[in-house]
């Protein structure tokens, strides 16, 4: 698509957390599983693929609509582990306790950018931090990682996020942020 952009909305992660994933993640050291870049660790609230850059506006303005109607709220990690399916994953993700106030922003992003009707879906808050290469298939006796403290997550806003293809990793900025709730 020709003057398209590439964007999906997301929240950031804290520093702290980001360096917990990214240590964790060392005990799936196999030269089969790609880490995702530090940098581009996020929570994925809805994807929304290649777009004309005139829809650019429409869609922040959207984004702050949205996030005006949303409290802030805390997720809690639960653990890193291979997935989506356990039998045939493709990634390993920090998968975090569901969370209705995640489960209400999800459903809502997804209704006011959705270009069809969106699927009643089960929404799993959750953080990529690698990735199974294409050409392999996954082991199954990958361990699960449950931390021993419990770490908790602040979301506090949501952000427009543009990807860039590139090899070996996309490249991916922010956009512009909108905090959640009437502040």
């Amino acid at each position: 698509m020709k003057d398209s952009i590439r964007l999906f909305v997301a929240a950031a992660l804290p520093e702290e957390l980001k360096r917990y994933l990214v240590q964790a993640r060392e005990a799936y050291g196999d030269p089969n599983i790609r880490p995702v870049p530090e940098q581009n660790l996020h929570l994925t609230l809805y994807f929304i693929g290649n777009v004309p850059a005139t829809e650019d506006t429409y869609i922040r303005q959207t984004l702050a609509q949205v996030a005006q109607q949303h409290q802030p709220f805390t997720l809690t990690l639960a653990q890193l582990e291979p997935g989506p399916k356990p039998s045939s994953p493709r990634l390993i993700w920090a998968r975090f306790e569901q969370h209705q106030a995640f489960n209400q922003l999800s459903q809502a992003l997804t209704q006011a950018l959705a270009p069809a009707p969106p699927k009643q879906e089960k929404f799993i808050p959750h953080v990529t931090v690698s990735r199974f290469r294409q050409d392999v298939r996954a082991r199954f006796n990958l361990s699960v990682i449950t931390p021993e403290e419990e770490i908790l997550y602040p979301v506090q806003s949501i952000a427009l996020w543009q990807s860039q293809l590139a090899s070996p990793h996309p490249i991916y900025t922010v956009v512009e942020e909108f905090p959640l709730g009437s502040q």
